[in-house]
């Protein structure tokens, strides 16, 4: 044996020798020089580093005057080259916390930035003291970690990215086992994750609030108040108080991804009048100089929340959603193109407003729809008005019965063409060109569906969800009617929705391809022209505070 390794069995059980008396001694405190010389130990040999990491946080608590020295030692161990001292030295922080609690927030620090380490073996070690703390106090140790979550002028980007992976990853699929007390927990993380949202990117937004959502707090039992603290989030997300830049497609895209986020709380109750205050003051007026690519996902989002709209906000956007409709359906006989999806998104708006507030169309489409109040200014002549709308409606309809023939002939041609196809590459080509076909033929049924009903004098308004928007998945046909006759009674739910948009949820990554399709499909077919959409881009920086990437 050599002398060092003579001097470090030495070492070693020096160290056992003093955790011994220890164990033995009732009263430990008295025992200053075994703590003491524990503490050395860990500034010699490898195996005794090791070991003093165990002992040094095992009978910390009964030293106080030495725990300074003592923590010192232990982080200097956390610091040392050899792993297997480090990953030691790392295992034993939460037993400093054990019975001393109000030095938690002190080891998470601690761990956090440890988080960073390349070695498989260390970052697994600070999962399991990070875990290990987490149980031992939810409370303490969570706020500590979120604060490493937000954003502040000295925050480390990439610890910070740690710590979301770390909380997505382990704390949140635990959150039943974490979360105790239940209610008093899922508050206090609530609350937490709304302090971190500071500047955050569209994923990391999406992150928490699919996190929140699956709270108790906010379940299917949840009272509409707890809806509109989501919503509220989400609110704050969009900037919803900046002034409008049109240039700016960062707030444009945020915009639109958080009306989508927001979606399924509307459809629960939560009020939807501020984000309709905003685009019907800010956006729907410059609707024109937004971004070719933008404006059919805020028209989707238009046409997503219109169901949810109350009667007063219904009649405040009726005649902006009007306006943009006769806009887009082409006069008899102008040349003008027309976007068939487009159309589709605000007849559809139209029909669920108009449904609110009937009468609202009477000086804004011609109609004379009585319902006994002064807003229906029965004994103004808007003859023209009616002329001109039910003019584009017919339009309408005979430019989409032409565009449904010639894709009713596309498809034939296609299915030919899969027959023919021999390579898997021709297939996917051909069954691409099927589906681009199908949402065409599906924008189109949709597009008939909501005019014929809007030739009367007393028109019927589609108040339900029996019409599904051809951007989403088929759903089965709900059994109520397709129409509400105007002057019958409104049903009791028609404000609250469906879950027909729920599927909106997961953000603006639902929708590119989905206009693409719709745009390929109506190309070349119509004599009006095709569709506007074009590519869509993914969005920029945030453009607040140190602009966290993509929206």
């Amino acid at each position: 044996m050599s002398e060092h390794q003579s001097e470090e069995v030495q070492q070693i059980e020096k160290l056992y020798e003093f955790s011994e008396r220890l164990n033995a001694s009732k009263d430990k405190s008295q025992n200053v020089e075994d703590y003491e010389g524990i503490i050395k130990m860990a500034k010699t040999s490898m195996k005794a580093k090791q070991l003093a990491s165990q002992l040094i946080p095992r009978y910390f608590k009964f030293f106080p005057t030495l725990s300074t020295e003592a923590f010192d030692a232990h982080m200097d161990c956390i610091d040392e080259e050899n792993i297997g001292v480090r990953v030691q030295a790392i295992r034993g922080l939460p037993l400093f916390c054990k019975d001393s609690p109000d030095i938690i927030s002190k080891i998470v620090d601690v761990l956090v930035q440890l988080l960073n380490t390349e070695e498989t073996m260390e970052r697994d070690a600070v999962h399991k003291a990070l875990m290990s703390l987490i149980r031992q106090d939810p409370k303490a140790s969570l706020t500590a970690l979120f604060t490493h979550a937000g954003v502040t002028p000295t925050t480390d980007d990439q610890i910070r990215e740690k710590v979301l992976n770390f909380i997505r990853d382990k704390v949140f699929p635990l959150k039943g086992e974490l979360l105790k007390p239940q209610e008093e927990m899922e508050r206090r993380i609530t609350d937490l994750i709304k302090q971190s949202l500071e500047d955050v990117t569209g994923g990391e937004f999406k992150m928490f609030m699919d996190f929140l959502t699956s709270l108790s707090i906010f379940g299917a039992k949840a009272p509409q108040e707890r809806m509109q603290e989501l919503v509220e989030i989400i609110e704050g997300q969009a900037d919803l108080d900046a002034q409008f830049d049109v240039s700016d497609t960062d707030h444009i895209d945020r915009l639109i991804s958080c009306l989508q986020l927001a979606l399924p709380f509307f459809a629960r109750g939560a009020p939807t009048s501020r984000f309709l205050n905003y685009l019907n003051k800010h956006i729907i007026p410059v609707f024109d100089k937004l971004p070719e690519e933008r404006k059919l996902d805020l028209l989707k989002a238009l046409a997503d929340i219109s169901p949810y709209t109350t009667a007063q906000e219904a009649r405040q956007m009726l005649p902006s959603i009007v306006q943009l409709l006769k806009k887009y359906m082409p006069a008899k006989k102008t040349g003008e193109e027309m976007n068939f999806t487009y159309v589709e998104c605000l007849l559809y708006a139209f029909h669920h407003l108009a449904h609110k507030v009937p009468n609202a169309t009477n000086s804004l489409c011609g109609y004379k729809i009585v319902t006994g109040q002064p807003s229906d200014r029965l004994g103004e002549d808007f003859s023209e008005l009616n002329k001109d709308f039910t003019e584009r409606l017919t339009t309408v309809e005979d430019l989409t019965k032409t565009t449904m023939k010639k894709l009713t002939q596309g498809m034939t041609e296609h299915n030919k063409a899969m027959s023919a196809a021999k390579t898997d590459e021709e297939k996917a080509s051909v069954k691409t060109k099927k589906q681009n076909t199908t949402t065409g033929l599906r924008t189109c049924n949709n597009i008939l569906a909501m005019t014929k009903p809007l030739h009367a004098k007393v028109p019927s308004f589609i108040g339900d969800t029996n019409i599904n928007l051809s951007w989403k998945e088929a759903t089965k046909p709900l059994p109520s009617a397709a129409t509400t006759t105007i002057g019958g009674k409104r049903p009791a739910n028609s404000n609250t929705g469906s879950g027909n948009n729920v599927s909106a949820k997961r953000g603006r990554g639902s929708g590119g391809m989905s206009n693409q399709l719709v745009n390929k499909a109506f190309q070349g077919i119509s004599s009006h022209g095709g569709g506007r959409g074009g590519n869509r881009r993914r969005g920029g920086g945030r453009g607040r505070g140190q602009g966290r990437g993509h929206w």
